[in-house]
């Protein structure tokens, strides 16, 4: 537990800034899963569409370190080849 009003005040910080870090992640992988249940679907239209909605989330959870930028690529990229390879 923490003593110091410091201690306290991080702690309260820490808290804060997990829960928010969550709701980022969940969001994030939110859209994910619309692409991929588009891509399962084998619906063309509507996973580009998931798609395109999706990228520029993962590049923001990119910026703000809730993922790393290499996992950022890989998920972009995983999706992109996954939804060109409904046409």
């Amino acid at each position: 537990m923490a003593n110091s009003p410091q201690a306290k005040k991080r702690a309260r910080q820490a808290e804060k800034h997990r829960q928010h870090n969550a709701s980022m992640r969940s969001a994030y992988r939110t859209y994910i899963k619309r692409v991929e249940s588009a891509v399962s679907a084998g619906d063309r239209e509507s996973a580009n569409v998931a798609l395109l909605a999706a990228i520029p989330i993962i590049d923001r959870m990119a910026n703000k370190g809730i993922l790393h930028k290499n996992q950022a690529a890989r998920y972009k990229s995983r999706l992109n080849a996954s939804v060109k390879a409904l046409s």
